[in-house]
């Protein structure tokens, strides 16, 4: 699937006005249906049933005009909640949260329902005559009443829905599984095959004389299509380096990858390559997963700010980055060369590694974590439970840098008792990560303590 057609796609699952248009046609349609219905059973069956009165034309108009009326009313209260709640979660959390938000299924199915409901009332509503010509859908009137029933109960949820969704913890708990099932999604997935070796011939400068692609627009990059890349680069018997990532920014006219020999490039070749990258005004979660690691950053760093002075949301922010950390440490990262089918190397992409996420997530919330006696402790605990499932001594070494880093800052940001006790528990951590990868169980990380 192309990438420009897959991010349109996945923007308009993710809008706030596209479950509700769908709800709202087929409510249209479902009115349609049923005044078909009744036009062809009639409503003699009404007579045969002891327990239901049948409605007559002013009282049918009566029932859709109040339920119609009802609906209006109630959405214009949904959306004006709904409003609040995003208001609230941009100020508290960041504006990159609203995301989330706004593809919540909760609020858009529950808009959806109040808005088909009132449609659905209003087509049933203009097919009611009275007189000697009179025409009573029966049936579509029963099936009104039981929408308005629907929506009740869907008022009831969507008021429950609203603080749970606000709620940090559920906030950081969605960011976080959705960076869990990111990286399980993402490794070991490889664009082509990778190789451990180091080949020669696997940079443009080593293939001969070079041509730079320059981007075609100015934004982020939301999504890479890799195997266009891939399948373009071998057409021409290219390599092609990759100079930037998912969620960098680029400009129009800046070069967004090289390529050689230059002899086998041409500018047909540097507009499909341009098509293969999609940028837009933000950055999305789709195909950036360092844009939930930095959701889960800002939200961490505003709560440990002196305005807010919340460790607690840290420290469930850090227990998420810890978790995400975790898939990176067991899984393959795939090599930064990746080969066709033929094995020669096309593509050079520089994927997430476990290094760059360890510099995303704890990196950019250590000089925060380590001003606050409570976060820097857990910050500890959390490296150490990372630690534990490192496999590689390179692994390892990352942590210990950062750990070294950590301690520096904690004494420079912290005084008294506090700044000692930080200072032990991270010596105490660096000793446990000198131990080297494998030789770290749950009994020594318990030793390190923390704060919940």
């Amino acid at each position: 699937m192309n990438g420009g057609f897959r991010a349109a796609l996945q923007a308009i699952r993710s809008s706030y006005w596209f479950i509700p248009s769908i709800m709202a046609l087929l409510a249209i349609l479902l009115g349609a249906l049923m005044i078909w219905v009744d036009v062809r059973l009639g409503s003699r069956w009404i007579s045969g049933l002891s327990w239901y009165q049948q409605i007559r034309a002013d009282g049918a108009r009566e029932v859709l005009s109040t339920i119609a009326g009802s609906m209006v009313t109630v959405a214009g209260v949904v959306f004006s909640i709904t409003i609040v709640a995003l208001s609230y979660a941009s100020s508290q959390y960041g504006p990159r949260v609203l995301t989330n938000f706004m593809s919540d299924r909760g609020n858009t199915i529950t808009l959806g329902t109040f808005i088909a409901t009132f449609l659905y009332c209003l087509m049933v509503l203009r097919t009611i005559r009275g007189g000697d010509d009179d025409f009573v859908p029966q049936y579509a009137v029963i099936v009104a009443m039981l929408l308005a029933v629907c929506s009740i109960g869907v008022l009831i949820y969507f008021i429950h829905h609203v603080p749970q969704s606000i709620h940090i913890n559920n906030v950081v708990g969605h960011i976080g599984e959705q960076l869990v099932r990111g990286a399980r999604k993402r490794f070991p997935d490889m664009i082509g095959s990778g190789s451990a070796s180091a080949a020669r011939g696997q940079t443009p400068e080593e293939r001969g004389p070079s041509v730079t692609a320059p981007a075609a627009a100015t934004g982020y990059i939301q999504s890479i299509d890799d195997e266009q890349l891939l399948s373009i680069a071998s057409k021409a018997d290219v390599l092609i380096r990759l100079r930037y990532r998912p969620g960098d920014f680029v400009m129009d006219g800046r070069g967004i990858a090289e390529v050689a020999p230059s002899g086998h490039w041409n500018d047909e070749c540097t507009g499909k390559l341009q098509d293969c990258f999609t940028v837009g005004n933000k950055r999305t979660p789709e195909h950036d997963l360092m844009f939930l690691v930095s959701e889960l950053v800002e939200i961490a760093a505003r709560a440990l700010s002196p305005g807010v002075n919340d460790p607690m949301t840290a420290i469930t922010c850090l227990d998420w980055l810890g978790a995400g950390g975790s898939e990176f440490a067991i899984r393959e990262m795939p090599e930064p060369v990746r080969h066709d089918g033929d094995g020669k190397p096309r593509l050079v992409a520089e994927a997430d590694s476990f290094a760059f996420y360890v510099d995303r997530a704890f990196g950019r919330l250590r000089q925060y974590a380590a001003a606050d006696v409570i976060a820097a402790l857990h910050w500890i605990r959390v490296v150490g439970e990372l630690a534990a499932t490192c496999r590689t001594p390179d692994q390892i070494d990352v942590l210990c840098r950062q750990s070294a880093l950590f301690r520096d800052q904690a004494a420079a940001s912290l005084e008294g008792p506090n700044s000692l006790e930080v200072s032990r528990r991270a010596l105490a951590l660096q000793a446990l990560l000198e131990r080297g990868a494998g030789a770290i169980d749950s009994a020594q990380i318990d030793w390190l303590g923390g704060s919940s």
